[in-house]
């Protein structure tokens, strides 16, 4: 990992943090999945932790901190993760998927992020499906974002990596 995807690093978690605290008043929806998903599929999953990381601390420290930080980190990171997988076994993966991925994703992040519940209070299952219609906001924000950034966004990181690093998904 050079400098200059360092850097490009960087510029997205600027993006996402942003974009996260721009949409705080709207109720789990906000860019940051989105943009994960992004960098995972063209970045690698090591380029898609470290963004992981580095948004969630920086926007919960606009945001506020507590127990589900950590359980943020965990589920961003896990889709980013599994978005580099992807982009390494299929090279070329359809935007169609991309997109459903996303919709998964919010009801995943839900999911994990539900746990802190059970962590504290024991009871897990009221806690999730109280939270689905808002799991629903997120799986639909994902794809609105999906549909207007990932074109933009890849298109960008393509023509900044062209002479600067190879995108090959080996972090």
């Amino acid at each position: 990992m050079n400098t200059y995807k360092l850097t490009l690093i960087a510029i997205l978690a600027a993006l996402a943090v942003i974009g996260r605290y721009w949409f705080a008043f709207l109720p789990n929806v906000q860019p940051v999945t989105a943009i994960i998903i992004i960098a995972g599929v063209i970045l690698g999953p090591v380029s898609a932790l470290l963004l992981t990381v580095i948004v969630v601390l920086v926007s919960n420290m606009l945001l506020g901190m507590g127990i589900w930080t950590i359980w943020q980190m965990i589920s961003w990171g896990m889709i980013g993760a599994i978005s580099g997988w992807i982009g390494k076994i299929f090279p070329r993966t359809p935007f169609l998927f991309l997109v459903i991925f996303s919709i998964f994703t919010g009801y995943f992040y839900g999911f994990i992020i539900s746990l802190t519940t059970y962590q504290i209070t024991g009871s897990f299952w009221p806690y999730y499906i109280s939270g689905l219609p808002f799991d629903t906001n997120h799986a639909i924000g994902n794809a609105v974002f999906m549909l207007m950034f990932y074109p933009l966004i890849t298109y960008l990181i393509k023509k900044y990596a062209s002479y600067r690093f190879p995108i090959n998904n080996n972090d």
